[in-house]
């Protein structure tokens, strides 16, 4: 055979390999994973500012002027369904709110702090996995279920421990939501304790310090942006709960004047009256006035860690 047939023979075309094909799918879907990503980023911003407009629009024919502020943020009297003339003051329901969650943080913040230590820098490997299973299963447990264990449980403990008429009260919310806060501060809190190098721990053991020590004037300093996060989250956890505080506190409109007496939230009571309101109305309006105060409450709390947090980088800086 000549080398002209030779040439004249055209050679199989070779078939591409899968590694190369999959090379090829990847280029031609890393744009497409890339805006899905950036979707998914831009999506938490979206979804809290369409919340927003729509607490917003519901209520804004109260909020611009249908609604006497100053009879709203001042008065303790909420009557919605009083015949004579409706009262809508929230002096009581934003007290009684105050009241609980501050109870409730002056019991988790310790607490959940405690417990983050303990887990990241003293308990052992397989203590340290039981406590983790038994926080992230006081986690899943259902606020309703909180709300019972406040009711069945808490409520007589509390009674026959300080003679109080009724164990639903400030005291029952404040131990209730504390127990749902500490594990979110528990969890945070110990991450962020883990985040510190272990080279820090390592050079103060190298000075003399004690664990204790290490755990005051080392991990604390290097880790309070985490730990106050974390804080934070447990507030809004706080803050933001409504069928507990719902059951646990007794739900009567008062300002409080001891840890035993009922009171009502602002949560508990959109929970409970929302549902009695027909749409458009002046109540149905005023419920979501008072959805926007809680807006602007969590809002004011961001804000002000968000600028302690720049405020202490600030100084390390200096």
């Amino acid at each position: 055979m000549s080398s002209a047939d030779i040439d004249s023979v055209q050679a199989p075309p070779r078939s591409r390999s899968p590694l190369r094909v999959f090379h090829m799918l990847v280029d031609l879907c890393e744009p497409l994973v890339e805006w899905i990503i950036r979707i998914c980023g831009w999506s938490a911003i979206l979804f809290v500012f369409a919340i927003f407009f729509f607490v917003i629009r519901e209520g804004s024919e109260m909020l611009f002027g249908g609604i006497d502020f100053k009879e709203f943020l001042t008065s303790p009297n909420w009557r919605p369904d009083s015949v004579v003339r409706p009262q809508y003051g929230i002096l009581a329901l934003l007290t009684g709110t105050v009241a609980v969650t501050g109870l409730a943080m002056l019991i988790a913040v310790p607490l959940g702090l405690g417990a983050a230590v303990y887990v990241s820098e003293f308990a052992g490997p397989k203590t340290k996995e039981t406590l983790k299973v038994i926080i992230e299963l006081l986690a899943a447990i259902p606020s309703v279920v909180w709300g019972f264990i406040g009711y069945i449980v808490l409520g007589p403990i509390i009674i026959w421990l300080t003679g109080a008429p009724v164990g639903i009260n400030v005291l029952n919310g404040g131990i209730i939501l504390a127990l749902m806060s500490v594990p979110i501060i528990v969890s945070v809190a110990e991450d962020a304790l883990r985040a510190v190098p272990d080279s820090y721990r390592e050079a103060a053991l190298a000075l003399g310090a004690s664990r204790w020590e290490i755990v005051l004037r080392v991990l604390f300093p290097a880790a309070k942006n985490g730990l106050l996060a974390a804080v934070l989250l447990g507030v809004g956890r706080a803050i933001g709960e409504t069928m507990a505080v719902l059951m646990a506190t007794g739900h009567a409109v008062q300002i409080p004047k001891s840890l035993v007496d009922p009171v009502r939230t602002m949560t508990a009571t959109i929970a409970a009256e929302l549902g009695e309101t027909v749409s458009g109305e002046e109540h149905y309006g005023v419920l979501f006035v008072i959805g926007i105060v809680l807006f602007v409450i969590a809002f004011a709390i961001n804000l002000t860690a968000d600028l302690v947090v720049k405020g202490i980088r600030g100084g390390q800086h200096d």
